[in-house]
């Protein structure tokens, strides 16, 4: 599954991209499907699991706790933790954001857990406070060391949870530390994305009691004493899918993306008619193609249901092709625009600003945290060389070489490997000029 850490891009731009292809499942959900896997002593199936570095990751960590883990077929994997071996795991290879959300797992198995810090993409704050505050509510003791967090728990007890706001990774930990608890867990202001529902629906499966009201953002867990193993599928990678979908729009071409439903793209969808871009049912995907020029648009980003902070940055390339203004307001990370610096020397005309749209200030105000962006189009960008920061910035550079004039050199491209399963192999599915030269 790992790649060159080395390697680089060369892309040829101004090609339109045509065809079909198949997105992989999610690797946000599939990471947190093996971790759950680990509150049982019997085995899990995971179907169609993403083969990214970030599941690399994901198993070196449940192997070093005592998993076996192996892959069975096209994309799928099983996986079984017979016996914790050891829960004290302070370091890994490479750090990513997954091992904190073992905690709860680590700590009903062994009742003393450590993980590495976080690492992930540097898009501004993860709030692991809103993490170490929930488990402590639930009798966990926390010790944040130099480079690990050391936990214990004698027991772990249900609570009532309130978020300030929304969190992925803080409503997945104290699910994951909510369903072997002794009691009742209700979780407030909770996130409701469809990679949490995968999430609770593998733990259903698993005999865990879980019920969710989305609209409300309320998740309530009713502690058992013991889960089972389960089989389940990951579901379609909706960063994938707007990957590929934004691609296409931002190179005049027509992509049909297969095997994908819109009930978890709505808002996407939502903001692809306000610009005037053309999307389709096609069979059991959705075809997305330019159907003439693109009209501006104001996007804020949210948690779910709203427009996922994830899409903005490809998102952000299209709008770079409008005819007028448009605004893009990041809501969820203090600092994650910085990727528009590369789209300016390509030739776009963005300004990055502290500043909120009038009338509608976020919790960034007044901070000094440049989170807006002003875009005017449309520009004509030209290919550059690129040294991609993360993954989600390394997308809109993708998106925007495989729409530029010209030739564009990507170097760090691993941070690409880490989230998209072979997506240079992909993009010439649908008639990208992209290769890899190793390192």
């Amino acid at each position: 599954m790992i790649r060159g850490m080395g390697d680089t891009f060369f892309i040829e731009g101004g090609i339109p991209l045509t065809g079909s292809l198949v997105v992989r499942g999610s690797k946000n959900a599939a990471s947190k499907l093996m971790v759950a896997s680990l509150l049982t002593d019997k085995p899990s199936t995971i179907e169609n699991v993403p083969m990214s570095a970030e599941i690399d990751i994901t198993r070196e960590l449940c192997e070093k706790i005592g998993s076996t883990v192996s892959v069975a077929g096209d994309h799928e994997i099983q996986i079984a933790t017979p016996e914790v071996t050891t829960s004290l795991v302070p370091e890994l290879s490479r750090k990513n954001r997954i091992p904190i959300l073992a905690l709860g797992p680590l700590l009903h198995r062994a009742g003393v857990a450590e993980v590495p810090v976080l690492g992930g993409c540097p898009i501004g704050h993860r709030p692991i406070d809103f993490h170490v505050a929930a488990l402590r509510e639930m009798g966990v003791e926390i010790e944040r060391r130099e480079h690990s967090y050391y936990a214990e728990a004698k027991e772990i007890r249900g609570a009532d949870i309130a978020f300030p706001w929304p969190s992925v990774g803080a409503t997945e930990s104290v699910i994951l530390a909510a369903v072997l608890a002794r009691g009742g867990t209700r979780i407030e202001n909770a996130s409701v994305e469809p990679e949490i529902m995968n999430l609770i629906e593998m733990l259903r499966a698993m005999g865990a009691k879980i019920s969710a009201d989305e609209d409300k953002r309320s998740i309530k867990i009713e502690g058992v004493s013991s889960l089972n193993g389960a089989r389940i599928r990951v579901m379609p990678d909706r960063n994938e899918i707007v990957s590929f979908a934004t691609a296409a729009l931002a190179t005049g071409g027509s992509v049909c993306i297969e095997n994908i439903e819109d009930w978890y793209l709505k808002t996407f969808l939502f903001t692809l008619d306000r610009i005037g871009a053309g999307y389709e049912k096609e069979g059991n995907g959705i075809r997305f193609f330019k159907k003439g020029p693109f009209h501006p648009a104001s996007v804020k980003t949210e948690s779910h249901p709203g427009f996922m902070t994830d899409w903005q940055q490809p998102f952000l390339v299209v709008l770079t092709a409008a005819e007028g203004i448009s605004i893009i307001h990041e809501t969820v990370y203090e600092d994650r625009l910085g990727y528009t610096e590369d789209l300016r020397r390509m030739g776009a005309y963005i300004e990055v600003s502290d500043v909120c749209p009038a009338g509608d200030e976020c919790r960034f105000s007044g901070k000094g945290y440049k989170h807006v962006a002003r875009i005017t189009g449309p520009a004509k960008l030209k290919g550059t060389r690129i040294r991609i920061p993360d993954l989600r910035a390394g997308m809109a550079h993708v998106v925007a070489a495989l729409a530029a004039q010209g030739e564009s050199v990507l170097e760090e491209i691993h941070h690409l490997d880490r989230g998209y399963e072979r997506i240079d192999e992909r993009l010439q599915m649908i008639g990208a000029d992209i290769r890899r030269v190793k390192s």
